[in-house]
């Protein structure tokens, strides 16, 4: 099973992570209802990483049983090879809204690139990009397996959700204020480097809207 056990965290984005989940996730909760027009009234179930599971984060078909997301029309093996996108948090809501979220403290931990060891993963990794790429109505030329393979990979997973008609969202949340990670000041310097990054994929923001969010949090809020 794809379960990873954490420590608690003790700096940057994984500390922040736990530490809005299991403590103040009325501030996510209200960020994800109102950028997503989810009902008010919905409650979100936030299933990892949870203090009393052992801050454990899920990947895999570990994730998916998590939510209770079954894959009936394409399942995830024949779209993403074993060690996919780990997930820094899982949530779901009272309507079976399943919600995917990617946390961040600071503006390097945006830039990654595919590093498959096996062929066969890579190519399997490649077609799913470019399908999730086509889906999405991008155009441009920028290679989706460097520069921002991360949340690359997190799209083409909501994408496969989708394709099974689940109804999924994806979420990045983004702090603000960890000085000790050198991270941005304030929301418009990430929105800057997520403009960049929305570019260079060829994402129309406007289409984005309708299943991803940024959320902001200063982390002030968290101490």
């Amino acid at each position: 099973m794809a379960r990873f056990i954490q420590r608690e965290g003790t700096k940057g984005s994984q500390k922040w992570i736990q530490k809005l989940i299991n403590e103040k996730h009325q501030l996510l909760d209200s960020q994800i209802k109102e950028k997503l027009k989810i009902p008010d009234e919905e409650k979100i179930k936030w299933l990892s990483p949870l203090k009393s599971d052992e801050y454990a984060e899920y990947r895999d078909q570990a994730f998916l049983e998590l939510l209770g997301a079954r894959l009936e029309t394409l399942p995830l093996e024949s779209f993403w090879p074993k060690r996919g996108p780990q997930w820094d948090a899982l949530g779901k809501s009272s309507s079976e809204k399943l919600v995917l979220v990617e946390a961040k403290s600071h503006i390097p931990e945006l830039f990654s690139t595919l590093r498959a060891k096996r062929k066969s993963s890579e190519n399997k990794i490649l077609e799913s990009l470019a399908e999730t790429k086509m889906a999405l109505g991008s155009k441009t030329d920028f290679d989706w397996s460097k520069g921002f393979y991360q949340y690359a990979n997190r799209l083409a997973i909501l994408h496969l959700l989708k394709m099974n008609k689940l109804s999924a969202f994806f979420v990045n949340v983004y702090f603000v204020n960890d000085v000790e990670m050198n991270g941005p000041s304030t929301a418009d310097e990430w929105k800057g480097a997520i403009r960049l990054l929305h570019r260079c994929l060829g994402l129309r923001e406007h289409l984005l809207k309708k299943f991803a969010a940024d959320i902001f949090v200063d982390v002030a809020n968290l101490k």
